[in-house]
């Protein structure tokens, strides 16, 4: 029997990632070359948040820069990667209680392209991206994980985007080293939780917003949300692991997540 593709979770941090070289994006690009080769890509990106559920449906999706004030050299990049409205289809009859729509005006953010510039330069396998659904309490993100699980058996790569810490305000640029207490806690609290047993029960990082913290952690829950997903696709036999971690600005988890 045909192992399932991993599911992985990727703490993007800034977007200049994308056109750096650092111990983050050499591990992303160890996890491109030595995980199987994916007959496509699903992304959940922190950065395409919308009311209701959307998947992108085009042939041939667009770069998204959607960002300020950086280089110029950060905003030449593009991703050409093509779409998979066949994939797209598939997924909304997956998540048919959800009622998907097909989207054909968003593209790829940053969230998705950041990192899978350095992960897959050459931009030759096919990626849709899932938006995340603002309404969703995060109990339901995590069970959309689970639904979306099934794809990893068909070679399709679960890749979500975002931080486990993120608290963009409070971010100090240029002081790398210099990192607040409360963001190094709550995410190392993240990291011991993430191979805890759950039994029939969802997992405890469902629960993320009770824990200490949290509120300076994730003032807003768009990047933490994308974690549950690969948690939720994760299964009984998987092994979970931590490919990197470290934090970026004092206040943005670079942790990484492999499910396999």
């Amino acid at each position: 029997m045909t192992q399932p593709m991993p599911a992985l979770f990727l703490g993007h941090g800034n977007p200049m990632h994308a056109i750096q070289e650092n111990r983050y994006t050499e591990v992303w690009r160890q996890l491109g070359a030595q995980l199987p080769r994916p007959k496509a890509i699903l992304a959940i990106s922190a950065h395409w948040v919308t009311q209701g559920t959307a998947v992108t449906a085009m042939d041939r999706p667009k770069t998204i820069h959607d960002f300020g004030r950086f280089p110029q050299a950060l905003f030449d990049v593009r991703y050409p990667a093509p779409g998979d409205p066949q994939l797209a289809q598939s997924i909304k009859q997956r998540l048919a209680s959800s009622n998907v729509t097909l989207d054909q005006h968003w593209g790829l953010d940053h969230g998705t392209w950041g990192v899978l510039v350095k992960m897959y330069p050459e931009a030759d396998i096919p990626v849709v991206q899932l938006s995340l659904d603002a309404g969703l309490s995060a109990e339901e993100h995590y069970q959309l994980g689970k639904q979306l699980s099934a794809l990893r058996d068909e070679g399709i790569l679960l890749l979500a985007s975002g931080n486990t810490v993120h608290n963009l305000a409070m971010a100090r640029w240029g002081a790398e080293g210099n990192i607040y207490p409360w963001a190094e806690d709550f995410d190392r609290f993240v990291q011991n939780a993430l191979t805890s047993e759950t039994g029939d029960r969802h997992h405890p990082l469902v629960d993320y917003q009770q824990l200490p913290n949290a509120q300076l952690a994730n003032p807003t829950p768009e990047h933490f949300l994308p974690l549950l997903y690969i948690l939720g696709a994760a299964r009984a036999d998987d092994t979970i692991t931590v490919p990197v971690t470290g934090m970026d600005m004092g206040s943005i988890s670079m942790t990484s997540v492999l499910v396999r």
